[in-house]
């Protein structure tokens, strides 16, 4: 019986839970216009995912295997398939409303069988002793480490299996029940061809080992290359997360100081189990009921990274330019737009799912909502940050700042945390600061307890 095996969140060869499925294998990798209809043709993240899924069909050819590749949507390349004979698929799981609505489609037609090869923990493995999910992660962690063994870090190993017949040397569209080749190339599905400067998994690992013992006390500074650089691999599985753990396991019994960024990656599994148990954290607050300006005008100050905020400008560039953005600077930038400008969260979360290489839907709602205090496990919404003491904390010198402002340059750093400075002084082409820090604290607490 033929088996197709849907590569999404598993772009590798590696520790593959997909590669672990015996028998007659067809390997098969969907570009779904359900979402790349709604996406810039010059989107970074079609490039990067588009080199990755034809360095899988390589690897997968050298193991004596291949990958099919389609353009349209699931449900009629998989009404297309099942013309075939069909009748099973595996592909990883994923939590977000429109992957499970997705899944659900093509588990009315087929039998759909969920692989949990994104994270260590199925959703319903971590509870508390009344069967419900745990709400705070610091419970949830002491759960998970209870639980953990190295079980959970096994690596899968490639099952017995035999490619299927198929045409696998072209990129497949299908529309309404037709088949049309088209040539395996990027400009065929009308994106543009951008090289995306990401670190290879194996060599962010290497480079990792270096940076480990220190991640928790550097990883917040925004002028030191400190984080792991691994969360756009763990986003597309070019690495397996076992792999992660791994490799963190081996550091360990070498000495190195790793339960920091295990503890990251365990918050990544916090909000995947959230947004399982609880899906309408997608769009609906959970908590509270904060206010909302909703200025157009603002908004496009913000995302043009013109708010006359040197540290929110920079992180808007960095993302606009790069597809990136520092951890440090997210967390400022979410306080930032739904307090001080009192902007909704949903918007915000839009904005950074528009741009995000690493874009996780869970990771993203949920650290929106914890930023505007409206979440499951949120900070308080009365904690409002201050860019500028974020600033002059993790980015001293102003290096993060003018790397990605060069219009900057010439401002003394200490100026760039002053808002006093930045109020009074006419700097060319930068606008003054769109309101004033305690101006914006105070009419947000206001707004909220009036």
């Amino acid at each position: 019986m033929k088996k197709v095996l849907w590569f999404r969140r598993d772009l590798r060869v590696f520790d593959s839970m997909l590669l672990a499925i015996e028998g007659e294998v067809l390997p098969i990798f969907i570009f779904d216009t359900n979402i790349l209809n709604a996406l810039e043709k010059s989107d970074k993240r079609v490039s990067f995912i588009f080199e990755q899924v034809l360095k899988l069909k390589d690897d997968l050819k050298a193991m004596g295997l291949d990958l099919a590749l389609f353009y349209g949507t699931p449900l009629e390349v998989f009404t297309y398939l099942k013309t075939l004979g069909i009748s099973e698929v595996y592909a990883s799981v994923d939590y977000d409303a429109h992957a499970k609505e997705r899944d659900a489609k093509i588990a009315e037609q087929l039998s759909f069988h969920a692989l949990n090869d994104c994270y260590l923990f199925e959703p319903n493995e971590v509870l508390k002793k009344d069967g419900s999910p745990y709400l705070v992660f610091t419970p949830y962690y002491r759960a998970v480490q209870a639980l953990y063994t190295k079980f959970y870090a096994l690596e899968y190993t490639r099952g017995k299996q035999s490619l299927s017949n198929f045409e696998y040397n072209e990129l497949w569209c299908i529309q309404i029940g037709d088949k049309k080749p088209l040539h395996v190339k990027i400009e065929s599905m009308g994106f543009e061809s951008l090289h995306v400067n990401i670190l290879e998994p194996q060599k962010a690992l290497e480079i990792f080992t270096c940076k480990v013992d220190s991640y928790a006390q550097k990883r917040d500074f925004l002028d030191t290359d400190a984080t792991s650089h691994l969360s756009v691999h763990l986003r597309f599985g070019t690495l397996s997360i076992r792999e992660v753990v791994r490799f963190l396991a081996k550091l360990k019994a070498q000495g190195h100081d790793t339960e920091p960024f295990f503890r990251q990656l365990m918050f990544r599994e916090f909000y995947a189990y959230l947004l399982y148990h609880f899906p309408k954290l997608a769009w609906e607050n959970y908590k509270y009921s904060p206010p909302i300006s909703n200025d157009a005008e603002v908004y496009e100050r913000f995302i043009s990274a013109q708010t006359g905020y040197p540290l929110i400008d920079a992180a808007v560039t960095e993302l606009l330019t790069t597809g990136l953005m520092h951890n440090r600077a997210r967390m400022v930038i979410g306080s930032f737009f739904t307090k001080h400008l009192m902007l909704p969260w949903q918007r915000g979360e839009a904005f950074f799912a528009k741009y995000l290489l690493d874009y996780d839907a869970s990771a993203n709602i949920l650290s929106w909502q914890w930023c505007a205090g409206t979440g499951i496990d949120p900070q308080p919404y009365f904690r409002i940050f201050n860019p500028y003491a974020q600033s002059l904390k993790f980015d001293k010198e102003a290096r993060y700042i003018k790397r990605h402002l060069p219009l900057l340059k010439d401002v003394p750093a200490s100026s760039l945390h002053k808002e006093d400075y930045l109020m009074t002084h006419d700097i060319e082409s930068y606008p003054k600061p769109i309101i004033g820090h305690e101006s914006a604290r105070r009419r947000f607490l206001s707004s909220f307890t009036s």
